[in-house]
C-alpha cells in the first residue's frame, strides 16, 4: 500500500483495475483506494504482468504492505 501524504498509516482496496495476468505499463492505474480522506488511483511505478494479487477488495491495509507483484509472464512467487 502505497503513502499518500505525511499522515496516512492504511487504505483501502477499493477497485482492482487490472487483474492477474494483465500486462501493466508504467504509469497505468492499476487500482483505486480509499483513505480517511479521499479516494485515489495509484498507478504502476513500473511495467510487467501483474503475476500476484495479495489485497482483496475491500480490505483495509496498513501503509507499506505489498498488495501486489508485477514481474515476467508466467513467472511464480515462492
Amino acid at each position: 500500500m502505497p503513502k499518500f501524504g505525511q499522515t496516512m498509516t492504511e487504505g483501502t482496496v477499493v477497485k482492482w483495475e487490472k487483474k492477474v495476468g494483465d500486462l501493466v505499463r508504467k504509469g497505468e492505474v492499476l487500482l483505486r483506494i480509499e483513505t480517511d480522506k479521499s479516494e485515489m488511483d495509484v498507478e504502476a511505478d513500473d511495467g510487467g504482468h501483474l503475476i500476484a494479487i495479495t489485497v482483496a477488495e475491500g480490505q483495509l491495509v496498513p501503509c507499506g504492505t505489498t498488495i501486489a507483484w508485477l514481474g515476467e509472464k508466467g513467472e511464480k512467487i515462492s
